[in-house]
């Protein structure tokens, strides 16, 4: 039963990554840079708090008792994952929410689902699950049997995705996906693949402010609440300071007070999107907590937000025009990822 729960969690957090830039499609008028900081506040400031207010008492405390070391550790890795994040937006921008996200969470999933318990080996520590454990254990085995399966199920959906810019025409690709860049998406596409891993890594460092959490009386459900508070303001740090840079080259700071853009709106949607985003980790850390932060946890994250991605991918036209045997492609390689998860969920159980 904690398995199914935590399957289940996955799937929901899953469900708003995979939907969270929808709303975007919404804003009219605004440079990317800033809708992207706007939904940015929302998603990595102002939700968090409430979230850890609502579910963690005294998360505030806590964090002003955590050790020096775990504080830093937990927002040096949220400061890298924001790198991730904010080349993860510039992917979507140039990929689109299908490609884009099936290549970047495909590198995500390999770091950040193997690394952390290989880590655990290195160090000694019997904090969590092991690498060496997962390949002694039944259970672990099968597992990694559905870490391997889900990668061919990338594997497959990326080339849907180069046999899509083959089949396409360039008015084809830009009625679908408007600033489509292949070159360039590929580039931002593999950074923020692997440093966006570093949220896995940071969840780990900032254990000790959970366990405290749980220590204090909190319902270990959102024990990993108090630490994603620190772990954001990392991911904040990163993209406001780049987003303001963007406003100052691209002269786009009136884009706030203009007037000629349906202001309320354009922040309703960028709100939105934000607060979507940020569900991913608030139903992460609820899965976390019933399968535990290892690799069954992250690669179960990933999938269903490949498998979200790629059907607003199709339901939004971005495979519209393609030929037969593509659109085929695609198919087979979300039938792949689902096989997966229900592969890493067994194992889990066992």
């Amino acid at each position: 039963m904690q398995a199914i729960l935590g399957v289940a969690f996955h799937f929901i957090g899953g469900f708003a990554s995979g939907s969270f830039y929808v709303p975007f499609r919404r804003v009219r008028g605004w440079a990317w840079e800033s809708y992207w900081i706007v939904g940015g506040f929302a998603s990595w400031l102002l939700v968090p708090f409430l979230a850890a207010y609502l579910t963690v008492p005294n998360f505030l405390k806590i964090i002003q008792a955590a050790d020096p070391n775990t504080l830093f550790w937990t927002y040096f890795l949220g400061v890298l994952w924001g790198v991730g994040g904010l080349t993860f937006g510039l992917g979507l921008r140039y990929l689109g929410i299908s490609l884009g996200q099936t290549v970047m969470l495909g590198l995500s999933a390999a770091f950040g689902a193997l690394m952390p318990p290989l880590y655990r080996d290195i160090v000694s520590s019997n904090s969590g699950e092991t690498l060496t454990g997962m390949l002694g254990a039944t259970g672990g085995q099968v597992v990694l049997l559905g870490i391997l399966v889900c990668l061919v199920g990338i594997v497959i959906s990326g080339k849907a995705g180069m046999m899509k810019e083959n089949d396409m025409t360039a008015e084809q690709k830009q009625t679908g996906i408007k600033e489509f860049n292949l070159s360039k998406g590929i580039t931002v596409a593999v950074i923020s693949g692997i440093l966006s891993a570093c949220f896995n890594y940071a969840i780990e460092a900032g254990k000790p402010m959970a366990e405290m959490a749980v220590q204090m009386g909190s319902n270990p459900l959102f024990q990993n609440n108090v630490a994603f508070v620190v772990i954001l303001w990392g991911g904040l740090t990163t993209n406001f300071i780049w987003c303001m840079l963007l406003n100052i080259k691209n002269r786009t700071f009136s884009d706030y007070t203009n007037k000629e853009t349906p202001l309320a709106s354009n922040y309703l949607f960028s709100a939105l999107a934000g607060t979507t985003w940020y569900m991913q980790f608030f139903f992460y850390g609820m899965g976390e907590s019933k399968l535990g932060n290892g690799a069954s946890s992250w690669i179960l994250h990933m999938a269903f937000i490949i498998l979200i991605s790629n059907v607003w991918g199709i339901l939004l036209g971005e495979w519209r025009g393609v030929h037969r045997r593509t659109f085929a492609t695609i198919i087979s390689g979300i039938a792949v990822i689902i096989l997966s998860v229900t592969i890493v969920g067994f194992g889990n159980s066992l």
